[in-house]
């Protein structure tokens, strides 16, 4: 079972790897298609449209709208112009490149005279030297035939055989009968046909034997495009046949004994189906019980498994924690910025409401622009051991300039003066948020969720520092290799109405699970994303 989890990880990893590089260049873009179904009309024209993202101009690049295959070519665009060798000879004259907007990367192949046999998958693909892209897109081809037309063919039995027919239809529509009352009546048949050009002929039977129902209509309705086209029809009463009255008093004698014997049967067979139920639900519980028995000891021993090696496997916040001290962590108000808000029981800290708004720290850092940091640091000084606290960010609504905050550790000795770097070469180890994104010095996290309770497991034995979305115990991001003797929690923030809460340490996480279908991974010793099996079955 290890050996396959090892397997299953570095063939992620690697898949991971090459598209990660696959998007470095700066060409890369992807192409976009509806993700609807494109509907039309049956003999009518109809457009498959696509277009690259980030917008750029398509004219030098190779465009190709093809069917299952790539070789089965719709249109072809090279060279600044169509190519005509490649293309099907069912599209050959009836496909044009709409390229109005192709300088922006919006085009569109036009296809006229539409066939049922163009219904189906199309794919566009777009090639830009050595980059390429494609995207995939649904016709569905609908045809309105004739009909329904409805007529009598005469007596049969005690009733009156009426006939509703229509052709070329597509697909094949919902025959539906109703009385004048618009009650449904089941039909007695449906035959379906197609001819050579794959359109629809139907033909729907029903006898009608209530002389009460002497109106009666037929209708067709296209499932895709919701058009109904109906026919009513008129039975006169002389055309229903009579009924003498010992057929009558024959007829109600069969009915009554056929409901005596159909009680005694419905009956025994529920006395059954209650035993049935009572046995199959005894074995249920007992399956149940022998499973939950099962799932515990799977869970323990997996438990066993995770706490031998616990260092490697970067998943589990919960189990995790057993392995760290809990720490409760007060701010510490001699280092916060005169900015900044603590409360009373130094757990909590805000960004005063008068506060100049500072433009994006993290994005300025690189521009080499002063803007100042609101920061502060904890009390605590950590020098040996694992130590685990939790930190919730509240994000403000108000109007202004977009909150950014920034959780983690520095060293006692960290400048921070005004402007500064929060990067691990400045000792500072921090994740960061800043317009809906999550980030660290040198690259962006791609997160399911953009996490609000925050796990922060500082191990000064193993030189790192680890963060966890304590919401559903993702792993966020790993600091490996530091190298400072003394360090300190460290918060910085900014944005009207954001503050951040520092948890107690007895405080439970509340809807949070034992164990998630994947975890994502991400450190500085990796470089890329990867997806974790997890130890525990979903």
């Amino acid at each position: 079972m290890v050996g396959f989890l090892d397997f299953s990880l570095l063939r992620d990893f690697f898949s991971l790897l090459l598209l990660q590089v696959s998007m470095w260049g700066s060409d890369s873009f992807l192409v976009i298609s509806p993700s609807e179904p494109i509907v039309a009309m049956l003999g009518m024209d109809t457009v498959l449209p696509c277009h690259v993202s980030p917008a750029m101009s398509a004219e030098n690049m190779e465009l190709r709208w093809f069917r299952s295959e790539f070789s089965e070519a719709v249109y072809v665009y090279q060279d600044g112009m169509e190519q005509v060798g490649e293309q099907l000879v069912d599209f050959k004259g009836r496909a044009e490149l709409v390229k109005d907007y192709i300088t922006e990367g919006r085009v569109s192949v036009r296809i006229y005279s539409l066939r049922i046999s163009d219904s189906g998958i199309y794919k566009c693909f777009f090639k830009k030297g050595s980059e390429f892209q494609e995207a995939t897109l649904l016709l569905k081809v609908i045809g309105l035939g004739s009909g329904p037309h409805v007529f009598m063919v005469g007596p049969e039995g005690t009733g009156i055989r009426l006939t509703c027919t229509g052709k070329r239809w597509f697909p094949q529509p919902e025959v539906q009968w109703k009385d004048a009352m618009g009650e449904k009546i089941p039909s007695l048949s449906e035959v379906e046909t197609q001819d050579d050009d794959g359109l629809f002929q139907i033909e729907a039977s029903l006898i009608v034997r209530d002389s009460s129902k002497r109106e009666v209509s037929c209708s067709m309705k296209n499932p895709f495009f919701g058009q109904e086209q109906v026919e009513t029809i008129s039975i006169p009463e002389s055309f229903f046949p009579r009924t003498s009255p010992w057929m009558t008093a024959f007829a109600v004698t069969f009915i009554i004994l056929g409901i005596f014997l159909g009680a005694v049967v419905f009956l025994a067979w529920k006395e059954r189906q209650e035993k049935k139920r009572a046995q199959e639900a005894q074995t249920e519980k007992e399956k149940e019980s022998k499973d939950k028995e099962l799932l515990e000891k799977d869970l323990g021993r997996r438990k066993q498994l995770y706490q031998q090696d616990w260092r490697k496997a970067k998943l589990y916040a919960d189990w995790r924690k057993e392995q760290f001290e809990a720490v409760a962590v007060t701010l510490d108000p001699d280092t916060a910025h005169h900015n900044l808000i603590l409360s009373e029981n130094r757990k909590q800290v805000s960004l005063m409401g008068n506060a100049p708004q500072n433009c994006d720290a993290s994005v300025r850092q690189g521009q080499g622009e002063s803007e100042t940091i609101f920061s502060v640091l904890g009390q605590n000084c950590f020098t040996t051991g694992r130590h685990y606290w939790e930190i919730e960010v509240n994000i403000g609504t108000e109007v202004g300039l977009e909150p950014r905050w920034a959780v983690g550790v520095c060293s006692d000795t960290a400048e921070r003066d005004e402007w500064f770097v929060e990067s691990p070469e400045k000792n500072f180890w921090v994740i960061a948020y800043n317009k809906g994104v999550l980030f660290t010095h040198l690259e962006s996290l791609s997160l399911r969720q953009h996490p609000q309770r925050i796990g922060v497991f500082l191990d000064l034995e193993d030189k790192d520092v680890s963060f966890y979305n304590m919401v559903d115990g993702s792993h966020i991001y790993s600091f490996t290799g530091i190298t400072c003797e003394t360090l300190r929690p460290y918060l910085s923030l900014q944005g009207a109405g954001t503050y951040v809460t520092i948890c107690s340490a007895s405080d439970d996480t509340e809807n949070y699970p034992e164990s998630s279908p994947k975890t994502h991974l991400k450190s500085r010793d990796m470089g890329v994303a990867q997806e974790a099996n997890p130890l525990l079955p979903p």
